[in-house]
Parts: C-alpha cells; sequence; structure tokens
C-alpha cells in the first residue's frame, strides 16, 4: 500500500493534476514523514519521491520545509536511515541555492556526514560529493571538496575508498593541471598498485573507468607513466587467463567462482574501455602497441567479453580510419563466433563496419577490398546460416536486414551467385513472418542493383511462377510482400512492366485471405499508373475490380472490396507531365527510372567491350599467324633463289630472274609510298576518338549516378565515342568518293555525247 501511495504521489506531481502550490500543501507532510519507515524499501520508494519533487518546488518552501529539518535529521544521534536519507536529499540540494547559502548551511552538513562513525553514511555521502561540487563551483570544490575526497580515499572501508576513487574520476574535469599532477595522480598509482595486491575489490571498477582516467590525466604524464599505465591497461586484459595460456605454470592456484567472475567482469570492462585507449596511444600506434591485446579480447573464452568487443568494433574501426584493414580478420572471427549474442551484437553496425573496410582510406581502397571480399563472403553466408538454423528469429531477421547493404560492398555477381537465391529460398521455406518479409526487401534491393539484365529477367520470372503462381496461398501473399517492396525500391514504369498484370491475376486466387491483401495492395496499384501511358493497363485494373464486385462471394473481401473502391475513385492518377501535386514523387520516380535506365547502359557497354577485346584478339591472332606464314614462305623463296642462281648459267633465266626482281622492288616500292596515308588515317582516327570522348550519353547525367562506382565505365564510353566518330569520318570518306565517280562518270558522258554531234555534222556536210 505503502509503495502504491509513493507512485501515486509521485504521478500526480509528473502530470500536474494540482498546483504546485497545493502539492506542497497537502502531499508534502506525507511523503517526509514516511521518509524513515523502518521498511527500507517503502523508505527508499518515498525517498525517490521527494527526491522528484524538490525539482519543482519553490526555494523558500525546500528551505523551510526541507533543509531546516535536515540539520537535526543528520546528526550522530539520529539513526542510520535517517543519516542516510540526509545524504541523499544534500546532494539534491547543493543545485538549488546560491553558493553562499550552500557554503554557510549545507557544507557544514557534508563535512560531518564524511566523517560519521558508519562506513555505509561516509560511502553514501562521498558518491553525493560529485553533484555538491557541481553546485559550488570551480574554487570551492579544489579546497572544500577535494580534500574530502583524500581522505576518504585512504579510508579503512573498501566501499569508501571505492567511492572516493569514482568520485574522484568523474571530477576530473574541474581540477586543474596541478590538481591533477599533484594530488589526483599520486593517488590514482596508489589505486593500480593495491588492486593487484591488497584491494581486488576496486579492481572491477578500475578497469570501468581507466579509459576516462588515462585520457583524463593524459596531459601530465611523463613517457614513463604512459608507458606504466598501458602496460597494466594490457595486464588487466588478459586477467585470469595466464594460467590457460600457460604463463604461471609454477603457481598455480585454484580459483573461486567469485574470482572468476570478477575476473570476466575485468576483462569485459577492459573491451568497453578499448576505443579509448586506442585514443590514449594515437590511432597511428595501433598495430604496435593494442593489436596483440585486441587480438586477445575478440579471441576470450566468455562471450560477455566478446560481446562487449562486437559492440564496439565500429568505434574501434572509425578511430582506425585508413588503417581499419589491420582489424578484417577480427571482423570475420567475430561473425563466425559460436554465440549467436556476439553475432547479434556486431550485426547492428555491419553496414558501416564494412562500408569503412572497403573504402576507409587509400590504402584500403586499393589493396584491402581485393583481400577482404574473399574471406568475408563465406563468413557472411556462415552467419546466415547459424542465424537461420537457431531459435533467434529475431537476431536472423535484423541480420537479413543489415545484408541489404551488400551492393555497396561486393559485386553483383558475387551477390546474385551467394546472397540471392538464398533470399528466395528463405522467403519460400521459413515459417516466420518477420524473416520472410526480410528477406524479401533484401531481395528486391539486390534486384535493384543487379547489373545484368538476363539475371535481372530470371529472378523476376522466378518471382511470378515460383511465388505468384505458387502452390501454397503462402508464397503468394509474400508475392504480394515482395510486390509492396518493388513498388518502394524501383521506378513506376518497372513495375508496371514487370509485375502489374501478375497481381492483377491474383483477384481470381481461390483462398480469401490472398484476394483481401490484394484489396488492401490496390490503392498502391493504381499509383503506379501514368497517364495516358498506362491507359490499357488502368482499364485492366477497372476490369478486375468490377469482377471482384460482381462475383465476390466471401463477406468480408466483399467489405474491402467496397471499401477500396471508393478510396480508388478519390484517388487521382498522374501524368506523363509534371505537376505540382506530384511534383517530388515524379522527381524521385524520375530518378529511379533515370538509375534503372543507366544500369542498362552499362551492361551495354560492358558487352561492347567484351565483343571489341574478343575482336581484337582474333584479328591479333590471324596477324601473327599470317606473319608467320610470310616468314615461313619468305625463307623457302631466298633458299630456292640461292639454289637457282647458283646452279644455272643460262642468260634466259637469269633475265627471267631480273624482271622479277624488278617487279619485286616496284611492288615494295608502291607499298611503302602507302603507308604513310595508312599513318595519317590513323592519327585522324586517334584525333577523333579523343575528340568524341565528349560525346553525351543518353541518360546518362550528373544527377544520375548511382551510390557505387565503375571505373569501367569511363573506358567504355571512351572506346564507343572513339568508335562512333571513326566510323562516320569512315562514311564521309566513302560518300567523297561516291560522288567523285559520279562527276567523272557525267563529264565522260558529255564528252561521248559531243564527239557523236560531231560525227552527225560531218556525216550531214559530205551528203
Amino acid at each position: 500500500m505503502q509503495l502504491t501511495a509513493a507512485v501515486a504521489f509521485l504521478t500526480v506531481q509528473q502530470e500536474e493534476s494540482v498546483s504546485i502550490h497545493t502539492y506542497s500543501h497537502s502531499f508534502l507532510h506525507i511523503i517526509l514523514q514516511n521518509l524513515e519507515h523502518r521498511d527500507a524499501g517503502v523508505s527508499n520508494a518515498w525517498l525517490e519521491t521527494l527526491l522528484a519533487v524538490i525539482e519543482v518546488l519553490p526555494k523558500e518552501t525546500i528551505r523551510h520545509e526541507i533543509l531546516n529539518p535536515l540539520v537535526s535529521k543528520a546528526q550522530l544521534s539520529q539513526t542510520l536511515q535517517s543519516r542516510l536519507v540526509s545524504c541523499k536529499i544534500l546532494g539534491k540540494l547543493a543545485n538549488k541555492f546560491e553558493t553562499h547559502i550552500i557554503k554557510r548551511e549545507i557544507l557544514p552538513l557534508v563535512k560531518s556526514l564524511c566523517q560519521d562513525v558508519e562506513y555505509e553514511v561516509r560511502s553514501c555521502m562521498c558518491r553525493q560529493l560529485e553533484h555538491i561540487a557541481q553546485g559550488i563551483g570551480t574554487e570551492l570544490t579544489k579546497n572544500v571538496v577535494l580534500p574530502e575526497l583524500v581522505e576518504l580515499a585512504r579510508d579503512e572501508g573498501s566501499s569508501v575508498r571505492l567511492a572516493a576513487f569514482e568520485t574522484l574520476v568523474n571530477l576530473l574535469e574541474m581540477f586543474d593541471a596541478d590538481d591533477r599532477s599533484q594530488t589526483v595522480l599520486p593517488l590514482v598509482k596508489s589505486f593500480c598498485e593495491k588492486s593487484f595486491k591488497v584491494d581486488e575489490s576496486i579492481l572491477v571498477s578500475l578497469s570501468f573507468h581507466l579509459g576516462k582516467l588515462c585520457n583524463g590525466l593524459y596531459g601530465i604524464f611523463t613517457p614513463e607513466q604512459h608507458l606504466r599505465f598501458l602496460e597494466f591497461y594490457k595486464k588487466l586484459c588478459t586477467l585470469g587467463l595466464q594460467q590457460e595460456n600457460g604463463h604461471n605454470d609454477n603457481q598455480i592456484q585454484l580459483q573461486t567462482l567469485e574470482q572468476e567472475k570478477k575476473y570476466i567482469s575485468v576483462r569485459k570492462n577492459c573491451a568497453y574501455n578499448f576505443p579509448a585507449m586506442i585514443v590514449f596511444v594515437d590511432p597511428k600506434n595501433f598495430h604496435l602497441e593494442l593489436y596483440s591485446t585486441f587480438f586477445c579480447l575478440c579471441h576470450d573464452p566468455e562471450v560477455p567479453v566478446r560481446y562487449t568487443m562486437a559492440i564496439g568494433l565500429y568505434e574501434v574501426a572509425k578511430l582506425l580510419d585508413s588503417g581499419v584493414y589491420v582489424i578484417h580478420k577480427e571482423l570475420v572471427t567475430l561473425l563466425q563466433d559460436d554465440s549467436l549474442e556476439v553475432l547479434d551484437a556486431l550485426i547492428s553496425h555491419l553496414p558501416e563496419i564494412l562500408e569503412l573496410m572497403t573504402t576507409g582510406g587509400e590504402n584500403s581502397e586499393s589493396e584491402s577490398k581485393l583481400l577482404t571480399v574473399p574471406d568475408l563472403i563465406p563468413a557472411l553466408t556462415t552467419a546466415e546460416q547459424r542465424a537461420a538454423t537457431s531459435l533467434k528469429w529475431r537476431t536472423h531477421e535484423k541480420l537479413l536486414q543489415k545484408y541489404a547493404c551488400l551492393p555497396h560492398i561486393i559485386s553483383s555477381d558475387q551477390i546474385y551467385y551467394r546472397f540471392l537465391h538464398r533470399m528466395l529460398t528463405i522467403i519460400m521455406t521459413n515459417n516466420v513472418l518477420p524473416v520472410q518479409k526480410a528477406a524479401a526487401r533484401t531481395l528486391c534491393v539486390y534486384l535493384r542493383y543487379n547489373r545484368k539484365q538476363e539475371q535481372r529477367h530470371e529472378v523476376i520470372q522466378k518471382l511470378i511462377e515460383q511465388l505468384g503462381q505458387g502452390k501454397s496461398y503462402w508464397n503468394r501473399l509474400r508475392f504480394l510482400d515482395t510486390c509492396e517492396f518493388i513498388m518502394e525500391l524501383f521506378s513506376k514504369s518497372f513495375f508496371c512492366k514487370y509485375f502489374f498484370l501478375p497481381v492483377l491475376e491474383l483477384t481470381h486466387d481461390p483462398v480469401a485471405n490472398v484476394r483481401m491483401k490484394l484489396c488492401y495492395l490496390l490503392p498502391k496499384v493504381k499509383s503506379t499508373l501514368k497517364v495516358p501511358t498506362d491507359k490499357h493497363l488502368l482499364q485492366q485494373l477497372e476490369l478486375c475490380i468490377r469482377k471482384l464486385l460482381c462475383q465476390e462471394k466471401d463477406k468480408d473481401v466483399l467489405t474491402i472490396v467496397k471499401r477500396t473502391v471508393l478510396e480508388l475513385d478519390r484517388m487521382e492518377i498522374s501524368v506523363d507531365a509534371f505537376q505540382k501535386r506530384f511534383y517530388e514523387n515524379d522527381l524521385l520516380d524520375q530518378e529511379k527510372e533515370r538509375e534503372e535506365q543507366l544500369l542498362l547502359e552499362m551492361e551495354q557497354l560492358e558487352k561492347e567491350k567484351q565483343q571489341n577485346e574478343g575482336r581484337s584478339t582474333s584479328i591479333s591472332d590471324k596477324i601473327f599467324e599470317k606473319k608467320r606464314r610470310d616468314s615461313k614462305t619468305s625463307s623457302t623463296l631466298s633458299k630456292s633463289i640461292s639454289l637457282s642462281v647458283s646452279g644455272s648459267s643460262s642468260s634466259a633465266s637469269t633475265s627471267k630472274e631480273g624482271k622479277k626482281s624488278k617487279l619485286v622492288r616496284s611492288h615494295s616500292f608502291s607499298t611503302q609510298a602507302l603507308h604513310p596515308k595508312y599513318g595519317n588515317i590513323d592519327k585522324c582516327s586517334n584525333k577523333s576518338s579523343a575528340t568524341g570522348y565528349t560525346s553525351s550519353i543518353p541518360g546518362v547525367g550528373k544527377g544520375s549516378m548511382l551510390p557505387f562506382s565503375d571505373d569501367s565505365f569511363r573506358t567504355r564510353s571512351t572506346n564507343i565515342s572513339g568508335n562512333a566518330v571513326f566510323s562516320s569520318t569512315a562514311s564521309v570518306a566513302t560518300s567523297s568518293r561516291n560522288t567523285a565517280n559520279s562527276v567523272d562518270q557525267k563529264n565522260n558522258g558529255t564528252k561521248d555525247s559531243h564527239s557523236r554531234k560531231m560525227s552527225l555534222k560531218n556525216r550531214k556536210s559530205n551528203s
């Protein structure tokens, strides 16, 4: 009852059901009376309500109703529970009053509670010193709070020392360089030295705050101290593993279960602080200073340690920047981890990590991308198969959603052969609906960025035949889900070309649930149409709706059909030209269509490049074969000529050989005279290809660039434009030759007619 009342009082304050004046007059006294309830749980509940109410109470009310009674409540004569409550209230009041009031009325109470005879009170007050320091400012913190912290750090109670250490770390920013070097650093060094020998109770907290501590004291460390703290961190990272690694064979001790848990917590905290330690040593020195530690933490035998490393891997990758390729092996290791918890933690930022792996810097762009892909793809497929065989379907769903980033990471063919068909299999065989939908959307993304038209047509055909026309109504329902994703990711023209009619065919489906889902989808289907281009599809849609209205027998489906008809009537169809109402959607659709057209053009360019390469290789083979034959015939001819010259003595044979040699010389001279012309033609073609590089390709513009790059695109465009210009020059040359021939024929014709007229005149004169 008391707990419920405390929660109710807090709800009244939070919802502002009554004015603050009424609240303080009616409820505050009840809250204060129940603070010292004998049940600790009830007392804490009322205390939480009071601490929340203090935020909105007026200063005068706080001073008279809370602060003044607190002076007597904090005395040693009061109960332990009363003094503990006073400590927490003082920490809350420090931000409510001016500095002079805090100095006069609150700080004396704080000092007395810090020197209380009970260690629970000293520890509780020590943890409130952080809030008090924020209220009193830097100067008073240095003069009042810091001396108290130094004294509490040497307290006999381990919980008090722990509270003093944690408060000291949290207040580092408020201390100047002198205080850090002369007061804080010696304390921290003593904590580190005692943590292994005397005071293991502080070890877990020290490992948790070590990253913050090292970076907070970074400016005052000498090189020797810097190295000492780094070695201390490395030692903590392997704490409890020495026996397994064989380092302490001579001093084997049986560890209790409690010690093992403590050591696991220490290593887990070290994994949590690993990004901070990279900043501490500088990312440039990561491979030399911290890589071995990173390797040990990623291969730690305990799941919580590897889980923490998987969570922080993205931060590590960001810090390493261009050196991110160094941790590629550990990424593959964590992807293949036996624990699904580790995998689930890793895939939260998997797209960002993979993007950094492939485009992290100069080194990773050229070298590591080639090294990353062969190991990465098997690891990704293994991770998906392990998630699929487990009972944790949420991890499987999350993984499939993150795999949609792969078109920006690996090639289209690798996705097609290793991932795309797997997604289709999951849609058809998995029994969990969210997993099926995640696989369907990822498949649509893969289809969106596929670079080969033949592969796209094959996938589209499988979607229509195996899902849209499948025997199981469950598959047909998933086909409608897939069509919804296609409408989201592709252009309207793409959907209308491949999926519009297969979707309408489901109006005749024998299962009512399929027809019902189709009716819900029809407004989106209609929004893909453009008039007048898709007028025939609009007629098909209207015909199907009429059939549903006339022939539907299921009452639920008929109700949804009627509702859908009203919605379709209110819809306005976009036209081919841009309209103000649909401007943004039309612009986005045009961009999608342009990217799809660019994919087709890039594929065509790639095919033509391959054909040109094939032709050039065949031509070069023919030229090489011809040269080889010519060399053989020339050698046989030289042998026969030498034999005929030495063996023959007749003058007739020598005269014939002389004539042949003259003919050969004249032939070779004529061919040499033609070579410069061919050289000029080659130069012209090179010039034309150089100028033809700037020719524009339809459908390609600055705004239509895809998020992935293709370096071969430029070479292809230059080759094709060069060939086009060269062919145009050749056609001009042939046309000029044809016109010259026609002119010669006309001249010859005029000469013949003139000679005929002269002969006729001569005949007439003779007659």
